[in-house]
């Protein structure tokens, strides 16, 4: 193929992907997110989910690290492009980190605990199907890595240990997650998954062509979870509302042409309610 022809079809290739693309509805968009969690006024309850394996042989569960931060009002998970699967620097900048590492090298106690309010948490995310919604397809199922050991992840992996590969297509076994209410000793209530049976060995699915199309399925997490852009992420650790401005098209904020990153006692001044005293633990919403 000659470089002209190369470039054709580039052009043609991206002039099809853009006619084709069509608006997905926020309706549509919530179907891609699985939440262990139970509807307003209901104290327990269950929900059935069959993890999925991967094409290669790897574990279905990434990791992945967010921040979590209350944005007017409202919990958000932020992803942070500083940090690796395993925790370590990607190189990427991430002013949350940023602020972070300021705080701590301040030498101040209180900055120190301050600094915690900053910090990212790692999480996993496994592809699931949603037993009784199998129309919506393939579901992410976003969960916090506990590590006290009393976390989903920990009440998952006996059931391999057991049980061996439960993601098998042809006679892997679906899991029963048991679901309480309870209350936070901050006396926030939120969701528990307080224990996870495996149900009997079954295939995915009857329908062969279900099956072909949930494990022919390539979308990955960064399909479906946002990320947000630096500046975004800028506004949110100097404790200001990010708004999208149409004709820079990037975030700003106010101050956002004079501001710098500051390390002293203004940056510690901003409203931050910290994320591991109130936050909902397993309710996990594509936020």
């Amino acid at each position: 193929m000659s470089s002209l022809d190369a470039i054709l079809n580039q052009y043609e290739k991206n002039q099809t992907t853009n006619t084709q693309k069509k608006f997905v509805s926020n309706e549509d968009r919530l179907k891609k997110y699985f939440a262990a969690f139970l509807p307003k006024g209901q104290k327990e309850g269950e929900k059935i989910v069959r993890i999925l394996p991967t094409k290669d042989g790897s574990s279905p569960f990434k990791e992945v690290w967010f921040h979590e931060v209350q944005i007017q009002g409202r919990w958000q998970k932020l992803y942070d492009p500083g940090k690796n699967s395993d925790g370590s620097p990607s190189g990427e900048r991430s002013p949350l980190n940023e602020v972070e590492e300021a705080l701590k090298l301040t030498g101040n106690a209180q900055d120190k605990d301050l600094a915690r309010q900053y910090r990212s948490r790692k999480f996993y995310i496994v592809k699931v199907i949603d037993r009784g919604n199998e129309e919506d397809g393939v579901k992410f199922w976003r969960f916090k890595h506990n590590y006290k050991g009393d976390g989903i992840m920990d009440k998952l992996v006996p059931l391999f240990q057991k049980r061996g590969d439960i993601t098998d297509s042809k006679e892997g076994r679906d899991i029963t997650l048991i679901l309480k209410q309870v209350k936070s000793p901050n006396g926030v209530t939120y969701t528990s998954v307080s224990t996870i049976m495996t149900e009997d060995p079954t295939t995915l699915s009857d329908d062969t062509s279900s099956i072909d199309e949930w494990l022919g399925n390539d979308e990955a997490w960064k399909d479906v979870y946002a990320q947000k852009s630096v500046e975004y992420l800028e506004a949110i650790s100097k404790g200001e509302t990010p708004e999208w401005d149409s004709e820079l098209k990037k975030y700003v904020y106010t101050g956002s042409e004079q501001t710098e990153m500051n390390t002293t006692t203004n940056t510690t001044e901003k409203e931050f309610t910290d994320p591991q005293s109130k936050s909902p633990q397993d309710e996990d919403l594509p936020f």
